[in-house]
């Protein structure tokens, strides 16, 4: 099965064409690097949780909007490789990120299930 690379971030709510940009210039790069697809969420419906929820875990901020993301990998290994690349290649150096990746929070999944 697919592997993800799932990323939420917190993003100026004014910023939100800029991530775009930035979103739709990365995607074909991703997809170059072997990504089967790109996802990108703007949070509109982000519930205040009792222990944790997507706002604590990015400490977010009044004037931002919580952003959830996944590339879609054939395999933990064409990810893996993927990282690697994007850390050398110029392309992703030179991009202005409209957001503090301080906050990211990053991780990878192997799916086990799909409908």
């Amino acid at each position: 099965m697919t592997y993800v690379s799932g990323f939420v971030t917190p993003v100026k709510t004014a910023d939100k064409d800029a991530y775009l940009r930035c979103a739709q210039a990365a995607a074909p790069i991703f997809k170059e690097f072997g990504a089967l697809a790109v996802v990108e969420n703007w949070g509109v419906d982000i519930r205040d949780g009792k222990l944790t929820d997507f706002k604590m875990a990015v400490k977010l901020e009044p004037e931002e909007t919580v952003v959830l993301s996944w590339i879609i990998w054939p395999d933990k290994a064409t990810g893996d490789a993927a990282e690697k690349k994007m850390m050398e290649d110029p392309r992703f150096h030179e991009m202005e990120m409209p957001f503090d990746g301080k906050r990211m929070v990053v991780g990878g999944f192997e799916t086990i299930f799909q409908a």
